[in-house]
């Protein structure tokens, strides 16, 4: 592709379409984009890049000052935000990924859009590649049942890459990825381990507090210890971030096989009462 039709200046308001641009070598064509995508790529908060809102709370004004000439977002979006981004009348990009394959299709697509596509293919094969590798590893051994949430209250089980990269590491992944559960439908389920991936909550979900509240100190899970916090952006990124979070899954699931990676926290027993938690349930 030729490089006078690829977009030069671009306008990244999801941590997801940063990262990507990041692993393809291509972040010099980022002008702006929002701070949670300089959290997960420090690099992105370099350089002179404008501090935009994000998907959810788009700003016309705020992009334009940017002059992109390609707006990428993702969900979730609200309707007043994409009105927004339309508003700039700069071409844009939306994303909605749901599965592995659909992550893999944005990556090949963002490349593609910047005339990266071959960085974009062996950016997805090394994914897939990597993903292979854990499953092989995780074979054969017993696959314990988790529980694995993106939010606290309601709770919401994870999206449905995380359920393939739970199966992926060596688990069963228990109830509808991306629905609504109550505690109690959650206990009746009994998970042998708990993974809490809060969106925005970094790596501080307060685990003894959620334990206690809804009720879970008879799960199997609690008895043995094995309640864990992974850090959002590990779970909750649909880029290549999530082989991070493949790291942490596989470690929570099988600590005899791989080793404990940055980016996930455990607590092995739950006390009677919590004084001071580490974050409001949300």
């Amino acid at each position: 592709m030729s490089s006078s039709h690829t977009p030069r200046r671009i306008a990244c308001l999801q941590p997801s379409a940063t990262v990507i641009i990041h692993a393809i070598g291509e972040l010099d064509r980022v002008v702006a984009c929002t701070r949670y995508c300089a959290d997960v790529v420090p690099e992105a908060a370099a350089d002179g890049r404008i501090i935009v809102a994000d998907s959810w709370t788009a700003d016309s004004a705020q992009i334009v000052s940017a002059q992109p000439d390609l707006v990428i977002a993702a969900v979730p979006y609200q309707e007043r935000a994409v009105a927004e981004i339309l508003k700039t009348g700069a071409r844009f990009l939306g994303l909605a990924p749901k599965t592995l394959a659909d992550i893999y299709t944005d990556i090949a697509t963002i490349a593609g859009t910047v005339g990266a596509g071959q960085r974009g293919e062996e950016v997805i094969q090394a994914m897939q590649q990597k993903i292979d590798r854990v499953r092989q590893q995780a074979a054969n051994r017993t696959r314990p049942r988790v529980f694995c949430e993106e939010w606290g209250k309601p709770i919401i089980a994870s999206q449905p890459w995380a359920a393939e990269l739970v199966d992926a590491a060596g688990g069963t992944f228990l109830g509808i990825p991306g629905r609504q559960l109550s505690a109690g439908e959650i206990r009746q389920l009994d998970p042998e381990v708990l993974v809490a991936a809060w969106c925005g909550a970094a790596d501080r979900v307060p685990l003894e507090k959620i334990v206690l509240e809804r009720g879970w100190q008879s799960t199997s899970a609690a008895q043995s210890g094995r309640i864990f916090c992974i850090r959002d952006e590990f779970l909750n990124t649909p880029a290549p971030t999530l082989l991070s979070g493949l790291d942490a899954l596989a470690f929570a699931l099988h600590p005899e096989v791989f080793p404990q990676p940055e980016g996930i926290r455990q607590i092995t027993s739950v006390p009677l009462t919590v004084a001071s938690p580490e974050t409001p349930l949300r």
